[in-house]
């Protein structure tokens, strides 16, 4: 089943057109917003990929508790 959907806001210019796989293999400076210093700085912390990021333990928790605080209460 193919799905579709639309990152273009979300990505730096040059990633816009890129698959999926490029994009999670890219540094993150490749999400709008994050620059060359961001990838040194998360290089640091071993985050060298949007993959990376993504999986990362700390985001990922952030991420879900972000999310819960929605559906509370």
């Amino acid at each position: 089943m193919a799905i579709s959907i639309e990152l273009g806001k979300k990505l730096d210019k040059a990633y816009e057109n890129k698959s999926l796989d490029e994009v999670l293999a890219a540094p993150p400076s490749a999400l709008a917003g994050l620059t060359e210093k961001h990838d040194e700085m998360l290089a640091s912390m071993g985050i060298n990929t949007v993959r990376d990021l993504g999986s990362n333990k700390f985001f990922a928790t952030a991420g879900v508790l972000v999310a819960l605080s929605g559906h509370v209460g």
